[in-house]
């Protein structure tokens, strides 16, 4: 397991502070916020890019993200161009895979689920033929939010098994996974080879409905059941990354580092310890 830190965690710093403050706090991995590595390459070149991460001894896991892809008429070519952009930035870094995120309801609330499956699936085959090329993967995330078109695992498992692209997996988020009502044995179902991104994060107290992506906390000290999460991801086989993902305002307001480091120790710290199956998880990162 490689423990990993995400650049939405410190959202208001830039992308060379987030890979300082990730090796600075032990992490080996960062996945990288797209909108940073934009701004970084205003001004720098993508062999630059490349070399801060040589550099620092942190691997890229991922480019966050390609968003809204489905259900966008007039607009898809955007997505199909964007996504060609941003699989030449991930194989020019060595970054394996981008994040790729379904779209609002909208006014579709009446749309049946057999058309959202069909529309996901003819689009992540698309974007698959786009991706190929470069050796970049395709990380599909269920939004948990009541607007998004998937929510859970295991619609998001259905159009993931419908695809048939071995460069075509699923991000599997534990706030989404609360939020969006999913139930815990729908992860007994996944094969793990095709789950290329797991998230540890928790949730304030409050009602479904008020969950935002601004409510996240660090791990282990909200309301998610974080140890049968874990416990199941582990029952599985799953074995890959790690990365703690968390949008929380208050937490942009601190100092990098300490966002970083109270991070890590909020995955691996004896507070947390009680959660033997998130330890069990992570031993092998810890070991």
């Amino acid at each position: 397991m490689l423990l990993g830190f995400h650049g939405a965690t410190t959202m208001t710093s830039d992308l060379e502070t987030d890979v300082a403050v990730s090796r600075d706090a032990g992490y080996r991995g960062l996945e990288l916020w797209a909108a940073k590595v934009d701004t970084y390459l205003e001004t720098h070149s993508l062999e630059e890019l490349k070399a801060l991460f040589e550099t620092s001894g942190v691997a890229p896991l991922s480019l966050n993200a390609l968003v809204f892809v489905g259900f966008r008429g007039d607009e898809y070519p955007d997505i199909q161009k964007r996504c060609k952009e941003m699989c030449e930035i991930a194989a020019a870094i060595n970054c394996p895979m981008l994040v790729v995120v379904p779209s609002p309801t909208l006014t579709r609330w009446e749309l049946p689920w057999s058309d959202v499956v069909a529309e996901y699936v003819k689009v992540l085959r698309d974007l698959s033929d786009i991706a190929s090329p470069y050796g970049t993967r395709l990380s599909f995330e269920f939004l948990g939010f009541g607007w998004c078109t998937v929510r859970t695992p295991r619609g998001a498992w259905e159009i993931i098994k419908q695809v048939d692209r071995a460069n075509v997996g699923m991000t599997v988020d534990c706030a989404h996974l609360y939020a969006g009502g999913g139930l815990l044995n729908e992860l007994d179902d996944l094969d793990p080879a095709k789950v290329f991104a797991f998230h540890l994060d928790d949730l304030e107290d409050t009602p479904k409905e008020a969950i935002t992506d601004y409510t996240r906390l660090y791990p282990g000290i909200g309301v998610i059941p974080l140890d049968e999460i874990c416990r199941r991801m582990s029952a599985i086989g799953y074995n890959d990354t790690c990365s703690i993902e968390l949008f929380q305002p208050e937490y942009w307001k601190w100092e990098p580092l300490k966002v970083a480091q109270q991070a890590r120790e909020s995955q691996v710290s004896a507070n947390f310890a009680r959660k033997g199956a998130v330890l069990a998880l992570l031993r092998s990162e810890l070991e």
